[in-house]
């Protein structure tokens, strides 16, 4: 997948459910194959909104900055997850420019992880789900129980 081929996606779209965490004006950068979103304010600070834990952390000061950075194999592993997407690639989940890899059971809850429970979704739906998700649990205590109610 190539990380900045994302001039296609709609940015207000992606970030609908998540202006709760997000609030300012954003500009789509760059994006893994699991739907994190690396996004630039208007100050020129590079974000990423981590949709699996749901929080925004500032990762760069700037665009250049985080291009060169993302050129390095660490900062490949620990933002775009190059090893996981392989991983998945090779089990057949190769998502397009509009999908991700998502999991049946987003990985704040203590019974995901399986890699059984991967599957490939469009990209707005696993961010609009993600982001109400997060907004509904945020205030919980780590560890608190709860029933998820999905509906449409």
């Amino acid at each position: 997948m190539d990380w900045f081929q994302v001039s296609h996606l709609d940015v207000e779209r992606l970030l609908a459910e998540w202006r709760w965490l997000c609030p300012g004006p954003m500009t789509l950068v760059a994006r893994n194959a699991f739907a994190d979103l690396f996004l630039r304010d208007a100050q020129g600070h590079i974000f990423r909104l981590d949709v699996g834990l749901g929080q925004l952390t500032r990762v760069a000061e700037s665009e250049t900055e985080f291009r060169e950075r993302a050129k390095t194999p660490d900062k490949r592993e620990e933002w775009f997850a190059e090893s996981d997407e392989k991983a998945a690639a090779a089990r057949g989940f190769t998502p397009d420019a509009n999908e991700s890899i998502s999991l049946s059971i987003p990985i704040i809850f203590k019974e995901a992880g399986s890699p059984d429970t991967v599957y490939v979704a469009e990209i707005y739906d696993t961010l609009s789900f993600m982001g109400s998700l997060h907004r509904q649990v945020a205030g919980l205590p780590d560890g608190t129980k709860v029933r998820l109610k999905v509906t449409e």
